[in-house]
């Protein structure tokens, strides 16, 4: 028969829920404290376990203190029956549990299988003289025996306040199996709330544990968050302990009605403990799903991300591949158009050559026949004689004199219409030259704004082609630098000056070093390309030659900019061109 528990001395027990008075006869009841932390570890312990067989008869067993209580002892009767185990058992040396804390109010004994899952075989009562007695079964078939401490009966886990395990007998019978498996244990303390402050209080000898059990039930519930997670248990559970509050204020208590609704206290807030860490767990899993679900999705675009970059440049480099392709063809083209200006060049410069050389020709026969004319007339001043021979000589002279001025006038028209024709070549050279020039304008400006100077083309390039305060091109500046180079490819001969330039924000030192290194980034960028590094050159100008206002985001916008000057005798000069300076 259980013997009931007498509370004779004072002790701290935790009371969240519920603060006592020092009356023995009045209670208060009060808010609870703030939801505490509970810490729970998992621990493993050896424990002998005994498979007792089915219908195996009865046998003995002993029960041996652990270092949190040494001096306990007991015996157990083990009986194996049809489909249950029957054991009865009897503790000496019990010491009260609220030893190990003022939340520890019973010892619980539990049955562990040799899997680690522990179930509650019912409450351990200390008795007179620390002894106790318990009858209870189990339908288990292999297990071993523990006590624990626990803050009330009706506990489904096991705190690591282990204060007894069984011990095998040599007459024990039954298959001895050790038990090495990890379960959960509260851990010590774990029932007291953070932070709280333990009142001292006289128990009423008067109460029954079954009280105490219950406060602390609840108490623990509130704790876990029953109240948000698991509100309907939770609350019939506070509307019973408000009956018990009601008996142990009574003057006239029963005894027996107290300790029913007492325990149904005990057992409503657990279930109402156990659902909340439950749906907490869940909550908690969930979450980790969801977490876990997100860092898929993140890791997903990322990877997408990714691909499109990567298709992306390659997209680029096949384009600056049909680009560059596109430009050796147009360099070969080019070569080809100059090699035959050059050619028809050599032979307007031949032409010429050889009519200024048959003018002099003819201007030599028109002396020579204008010598041989004076020669005859002074032969025929001196001889009278041969006067009508003379004149019919100089006549022939005269004749002979003008076919020859004749055949001087012919040389010479034919000298005229060489140089004519060499001029003409020449203006042609000069005339493919300017559509050389144009094209190239034309091809440079469907990439990069364009236009013509006395200094050449002049290619523009704004500052959103680099990042803010920065000298690294973008990768739209890369692709529209190497189509650019591409076409320039296609012209041998040309000089590039590359000039940087910024608006007058921040000081001259550091403007003028992003406008050189801004100037250096596209340079390299074009010998990167295949441009000739030795008809390339950069240079920084700094805020020096600012083309529109600084007074206003516009204006500066349009004076950061990076400018290419496209030179060369292959382009020539436009016939308009007007003298300006390099911006």
């Amino acid at each position: 028969m259980k013997t009931k528990l007498l509370l004779t001395a004072a002790v701290l027990l935790s009371t969240s829920a519920f603060a006592q008075t020092t009356s023995q006869t009045e209670l208060v009841v009060e808010p609870m404290n703030p939801t505490p932390v509970f810490h729970v570890s998992v621990t493993s312990r050896n424990v002998q376990a005994i498979n007792y067989k089915h219908r195996g008869g009865t046998t003995k067993l002993d029960f041996a203190g652990t270092d949190l209580m040494p001096a306990a002892t007991g015996q157990a009767k083990v009986e194996s029956k049809k489909g249950y185990v029957e054991i009865e058992v009897e503790f000496a040396n019990l010491q009260k549990p609220t030893v190990f804390g003022g939340e520890y109010l019973t010892y619980v004994l539990w049955a562990i299988s040799p899997e680690g899952r522990a179930i509650n075989l019912g409450e351990i009562l200390v008795g007179y003289n620390h002894r106790s007695k318990v009858d209870v079964t189990t339908d288990l078939q292999a297990f071993a025996l523990v006590v624990t401490a626990e803050p009330y009966y009706a506990v489904r886990q096991p705190s690591n306040v282990v204060v007894i395990e069984n011990v095998v007998r040599p007459d024990t019978k039954g298959t001895t199996e050790a038990l090495n498996a990890k379960y959960e244990l509260m851990e010590r303390g774990g029932y007291i709330p953070t932070g709280y402050k333990f009142d001292p209080v006289v128990l009423n000898t008067r109460l029954p544990l079954e009280f105490f059990e219950a406060r602390n039930a609840v108490r623990i519930a509130q704790s876990e968050g029953a109240e948000q997670y698991a509100s309907d248990s939770y609350q019939h559970a506070v509307r019973l302990m408000d009956k018990v509050d009601l008996f142990a204020t009574s003057k006239h208590t029963d005894r027996k009605a107290m300790i029913a609704v007492a325990r149904e206290v005990v057992q409503t807030a657990e279930d109402a403990r156990a659902i909340t860490v439950k749906k907490i767990d869940e909550q908690r899993q969930a979450n980790e799903r969801q977490a876990a679900a997100n860092a898929q999705a993140q890791t997903q675009a990322e990877a997408d991300d990714a691909t499109r970059q990567k298709q992306q440049a390659q997209s680029d480099q096949a384009r600056a591949e049909i680009a560059k392709a596109q430009a050796e063809s147009d360099t070969a083209n080019a070569q080809a158009a100059t090699r035959e200006a050059q050619a028809a060049t050599a032979n307007a410069e031949a032409a010429k050559t050889q009519a200024e050389l048959n003018a002099a020709n003819a201007q030599a026969d028109k002396q020579q026949a204008d010598s041989d004319a004076a020669t005859a007339r002074a032969n025929a001043a001196d001889s009278q004689a041969d006067s009508d021979k003379a004149r019919a000589d100089m006549a022939d002279s005269q004749a002979a004199s003008a076919t020859a001025v004749s055949a001087a006038q012919a040389d010479a028209d034919r000298s005229r219409a060489a140089a004519q024709q060499a001029q003409l070549k020449t203006d042609q050279a000069e005339t493919d030259k300017l559509a050389m020039r144009a094209k190239l304008s034309e091809q440079l400006n469907a990439v990069l704004q364009t236009r013509d100077s006395a200094r050449g083309l002049i290619v523009s390039m704004s500052d959103v082609l680099f990042e803010s305060g920065e000298y690294s091109l973008k990768s739209g500046a890369r692709e529209k630098l190497a189509k650019v180079a591409g076409i320039l490819l296609a012209y041998p001969g040309l000089n590039i000056a590359v000039g940087g330039y910024t608006d007058n924000v921040g000081g001259d030192t550091m403007n003028q070093k992003l406008s050189e290194n801004r100037a250096g980034s596209v340079r390299d960028y074009l010998v990167q390309e295949g441009v000739s590094a030795n008809s390339v050159t950069a240079q920084g100008y700094g805020n020096s030659s600012p083309v529109a206002t600084n007074n206003n985001a516009a204006g500066r916008q349009q004076n950061r900019r990076v400018e290419l000057v496209v030179s060369g005798e292959a382009i020539g000069h436009p016939v308009d061109a007007t003298t300006g300076s390099l911006r």
